[in-house]
């Protein structure tokens, strides 16, 4: 099942898309799910990020070529940051380059996101808590990040972190294959089976540390390949059995 979140008119409300159709929901889809007998073709709508995330914990070097290209020792334990709120925006969006940066990179990621208040749980449990995933884009300046030697600015401007184009429900987190293009061109490639730290084992792990809240998306981590984006550039998160969650640069 494909959710996701759309203006019509006026209206923010939750959906499930089908092909081109989309059906309305009563209320969110963190408790039990309600559909109506309202229906809009995807034409109809604006698709915008698909969660109000209170927070995004993100993961830095969970991937080992990631690890390699950067010349980062690979972590004993996850390495965990966090992104705010408001520096979601949701597919179609343009992504800001800030004029206090002179390198902008992509990072595409697959995206967790939890369905229900979850607090210190067993690796065991963490299925149980996940809504579904998402794709993401953890945009940083870079060369800000290599001046501050710690991200939180470079990770945080608004419009750094694109999420979309829906919450798949019926994903293998251990097995998807991911993309991202720019300008049309794959710059990188890889399956989630590479993950240093897997889906379950973080959602166990971060809860450990923080409570997290319905809607809170964890971003895994990103692989080689990252690199600048110009003005003007397009670039594009792709996840088999999510979708493409596309930008632009602006």
């Amino acid at each position: 099942m494909k959710i996701v979140r759309y203006t019509f008119g006026k209206k923010i409300e939750y959906g499930i898309l089908d092909g081109k159709r989309i059906q309305a929901l009563d209320g969110n889809p963190y408790g039990r799910i309600k559909t109506t007998d309202r229906y809009y073709d995807s034409s109809e709508v604006k698709l915008l990020a698909p969660c109000v995330p209170s927070k995004i914990v993100a993961l830095g070097v969970n991937y080992q070529s990631h690890g390699d290209e950067m010349s980062h020792r690979i972590p004993a334990e996850p390495l965990i940051f966090i992104k705010p709120s408001t520096s979601v925006i949701g597919p179609e969006d343009n992504i800001v380059y800030p004029e206090s940066s002179e390198r902008v990179d992509y990072e595409g990621e697959l995206g967790v996101v939890i369905k229900t208040r979850t607090s210190r749980i067993a690796r065991e449990e963490a299925r149980q808590y996940i809504l579904g995933y998402t794709c993401v884009n953890d945009v940083t300046a870079r060369d800000i990040q290599a001046r501050d030697k710690q991200w939180t600015r470079s990770k945080s401007f608004d419009t750094f972190c694109p999420i979309g184009p829906c919450i798949e429900t019926e994903l293998d987190p251990d097995n998807a294959n991911l993309e991202t293009l720019l300008n049309g061109e794959i710059k990188q490639k890889t399956s989630t089976s590479d993950l240093i730290f897997p889906v379950y084992e973080l959602v166990c792990f971060i809860s450990h540390v923080m409570t997290l809240l319905p809607g809170d998306v964890i971003a895994t981590g990103t692989t080689s390949g990252v690199g600048p984006m110009q003005p003007g550039a397009t670039v594009e998160v792709r996840i088999e059995n999510i979708g493409t969650l596309r930008n632009y640069i602006v």
